[in-house]
């Protein structure tokens, strides 16, 4: 039994906060904090009256003085930071000041520049080991479970593993001509950047959106899926032995793409700030405030997702594939948790890292990647809370 603080009130967040309640053995007690408080105060509301206990606060996450004051007086086990990425550091810092667990599910990027990787965070592994605290990163799906994944083939089907394709694909529907399915700034900052992948040692990068393939996914069919780069590659290529090339392919529909470089072209997915009518504003984010709310998309969204890694390398000396996969109902997530599938994936292995951390089973001093860590109580965690994989010995290669 443990304390969670819990920072973000978002689609994410819901989820989460929701799975820590269906899981009471584990989470005695949990606080929601965000920059509104009704949001929090709404959450808290629907799920009153469980064993659970639930409080909320109102925190601004980019102060580290006001985390500090809020982790002080409620003296949780660990921090899950479901809040912005760009707000990392700064909740890390306050978990080094008050020696507090911490929990994230995206890695750090500053706001002034689309550039996404973990060399911020992994700078603090020396800072973590002497406070004595655990920092578990990227504890979502893709990265979270992709890299649990591969660390659970490494262990139970390989040798070595030389070659990994990561295939997140999005089958829902919305109905809506243009809508993101996680925080729009973030998402149109990771789509419109620059592809790259993992191969012999070096990175490659591509123009966005250059490489495409076709793929057949299980339960959704023939789908368009294009290279992005994506934070995972960048861990898995330090922890996964034999490795010679990593990629990651997202699916998107021609109605998405049409409707991104149109506003790429007029300017409105800029980061760059421009004056308007005398203010400075960030075109992106008056997009972001213009798009439905993620969150919002859970009664509307039919249809399934299909997240996985498919894995070539060796056993004994023999060449060896591997898929291991989930599939998750759009449908089926709004009836359990009232969202789509895409915070679902995210919200259930968050409270599963958090999980981890807090009892103990994935819990030592310094900064870790999930790969890190015996992914076996992680792969039986996610069959029990919602998100039970699939294998395939066979599968079909991306080429």
């Amino acid at each position: 039994m443990g304390k969670c603080l819990i920072i973000g009130a978002g689609g994410v967040a819901g989820v989460a906060v929701k799975k820590c309640c269906q899981n009471s053995e584990a989470f005695e007690e949990i606080m929601i904090a965000s920059r509104t408080k009704s949001k929090c105060d709404k959450l808290k509301d629907e799920l009153d009256g469980g064993k659970t206990i639930i409080r909320t606060a109102q925190v601004n996450a980019d102060n580290v003085d006001e985390l500090v004051a809020l982790i002080n007086d409620f003296k949780p086990d660990v921090v899950l930071n479901l809040a912005l990425p760009y707000q990392d550091l700064t909740i890390m810092d306050a978990c080094l000041a008050t020696k507090t667990h911490y929990v994230d599910t995206a890695n750090y990027e500053p706001t002034d520049t689309a550039k996404f990787e973990y060399k911020w965070q992994w700078d603090y592994k020396e800072k973590f080991e002497k406070a004595g605290i655990c920092a578990l990163l990227g504890s979502g799906f893709d990265p979270g479970v992709t890299g649990v994944y591969s660390a659970f083939a490494m262990k139970h089907y390989f040798d070595e593993i030389n070659y990994i394709d990561i295939l997140d694909c999005n089958g829902g529907d919305h109905g809506y001509p243009f809508a993101t399915n996680f925080n729009p700034e973030i998402n149109i900052r990771e789509v419109t950047a620059k592809g790259s992948y993992w191969e012999n040692g070096e990175w490659f990068e591509t123009e966005p959106m250059e490489i495409k393939r076709e793929y057949d996914f299980k339960s959704v069919g023939m789908k368009d899926m294009y290279l992005l780069h994506h934070e995972e590659l960048e861990s898995l290529a330090l922890n996964i032995k034999g490795i010679k090339r990593i990629r990651f392919f997202m699916t998107f529909g021609q109605s998405y793409l049409t409707h991104l470089k149109c506003l790429e072209n007029v300017g409105m997915t800029s980061i760059e700030p421009i004056i308007y009518e005398g203010k400075e504003i960030v075109p992106l984010q008056f997009l972001k405030a213009m798009l439905p709310d993620p969150a919002s998309l859970g009664p509307r969204t039919k249809g399934k997702t299909n997240i996985g890694c498919i894995f070539q390398g060796k056993k004994d000396g023999v060449d060896k594939t591997y898929y291991v996969y989930n599939i998750c109902d759009h449908e089926e997530c709004y009836k359990e948790v009232g969202s789509q599938a895409v915070s679902y994936t995210t919200g259930v292995p968050a409270m599963i890292g958090a999980m981890l951390v807090m009892n103990g089973t994935w819990n030592k001093p310094g900064v870790f990647n999930v790969e890190e860590f015996d992914p076996d109580p992680f792969m039986e965690a996610l069959n029990k809370w919602g998100l039970p994989y699939e294998e395939d010995f066979n599968p079909t290669l991306v080429d």
